[in-house]
């Protein structure tokens, strides 16, 4: 996968190329965890993604989390199979969620 990064102010622009499976969800995370500093808006843009693992949707989700404590983020140019990806990796998460409320 290639990653090309744009900050302009406190905005930064990752534009996602190729697949980003189990293998480059880490190389996201660790890019996310080293720009995000100082940026209020994070905007991912999926035109060039070709494949989206549940790996690489959960990144894209623990990103969220991080910038709703910091500012906001906006995925764009989502096709119909990363939509597919998402919708079923929230589907999981709320029942992970749901489990460990019945739990406690």
């Amino acid at each position: 996968m290639n990653i090309i990064k744009l900050l302009h102010g406190d905005q930064l622009y990752l534009f996602l190329e190729g697949r980003l499976d189990a293998a480059a969800a880490s190389e996201l995370k660790q890019v996310l965890n080293n720009e995000l500093e100082g940026v209020t808006e994070l905007i991912i843009d999926l035109e060039e993604l070709e494949y989206l693992s549940l790996s690489g949707a959960g990144v894209l989700l623990s990103a969220q989390e991080m910038m709703n404590r910091k500012g906001s983020m906006k995925v764009v140019h989502v096709n119909d199979m990363v939509k597919e990806i998402l919708s079923a990796a929230l589907e999981l998460m709320q029942t992970h969620i749901n489990l460990l409320n019945q739990l406690f």
